[in-house]
C-alpha cells in the first residue's frame, strides 16, 4: 500500500476499520480461488473501480496505488508466461493488481491508527496462548511502512541504471533492491533491539 490517508465522509470512510480489513481479505481470497480464466477478473476489477468512486478517491491517488508496482507486475507476468502460459500470466498479475488496489483503497480511507486498533482488538484472544497483540500491531505497522520503502528502493535502482544508460534486466533490478531491503531491515532490527522491543 502506497497510500496516504485521504480525509472524507464517504460510506467507505465511515465503515469501521475491522470490517474493511475483513472484507478486503474475503475479496482477495475469493478472487484467488474463483478466478480460473483471465476474463473472470473483470467483475473484480469493475468492483474495485466502483469502490474507488464510492470512496471519492481522486484518479491520481488511485493511480498512485498501482504505479510503483507496475514494473514488478510486468516482470511477474513475463515469468509466468515463460514457465506457464499467457492465461496464467494474466490471472496472476490481474489477481495481484486487484489485491494491491483494494488494499490501497483501505489505506486511503482508513487511518493507520484505526487499523492498528482493529488488529489489536481482533488479536486480543491470542494473549491466552502467549501471543502479544501489540507485537502483531507492530508487525503490521512495519509491513505498511516497508512496502513504500521497497518501492522507493526499486525506483532509486531504476533511476540509477537509466542515468548510466544501462539496461533493465530483472536480475540487475531485483538484486540491488533486495540487498538494500536487507540492509534497511538490519538497521531497523538494531534500532528496535536498542529500544528493548525484543525483550
Amino acid at each position: 500500500m502506497f497510500a496516504t490517508y485521504q480525509p472524507g465522509d464517504s460510506v467507505l470512510h465511515r465503515l469501521s476499520a475491522g470490517v474493511k480489513i475483513l472484507l478486503v481479505a474475503v475479496l482477495i481470497v475469493s478472487v484467488t480461488v474463483l478466478v480460473r480464466e483471465p476474463w473472470h477478473l473483470l467483475p473484480a476489477i469493475a468492483l474495485v473501480v466502483v469502490l474507488y468512486l464510492v470512496g471519492r478517491i481522486p484518479a491520481r491517488a488511485a493511480w498512485d496505488q498501482v504505479r510503483p508496482v507496475v514494473p514488478m507486475l510486468v516482470a511477474i507476468g513475463v515469468l509466468q508466461w515463460i514457465v506457464a502460459d499467457r492465461d496464467a500470466a494474466l490471472r496472476v498479475t490481474g489477481t495481484l493488481l486487484v489485491a494491491i488496489a483494494v488494499a490501497g483503497l483501505v489505506a486511503l480511507t482508513t487511518r493507520v491508527s484505526d487499523m492498528l486498533d482493529a488488529v489489536t482488538r481482533a488479536a486480543g484472544p491470542l494473549r491466552h496462548v502467549g501471543v502479544s497483540p501489540d507485537r502483531i500491531a507492530l508487525v503490521l505497522v512495519l509491513t505498511i511502512r516497508a512496502i513504500p520503502l521497497l518501492a522507493r528502493q526499486l525506483r532509486q535502482v531504476t533511476e540509477a541504471r537509466k542515468a548510466r544508460g544501462l539496461g533493465m534486466p530483472i536480475r540487475a533490478l531485483v538484486v540491488p533492491t533486495v540487498l538494500g531491503a536487507l540492509t534497511t531491515a538490519d538497521q531497523l532490527g538494531d534500532a528496535l533491539a536498542a529500544r528493548g522491543v525484543d525483550d
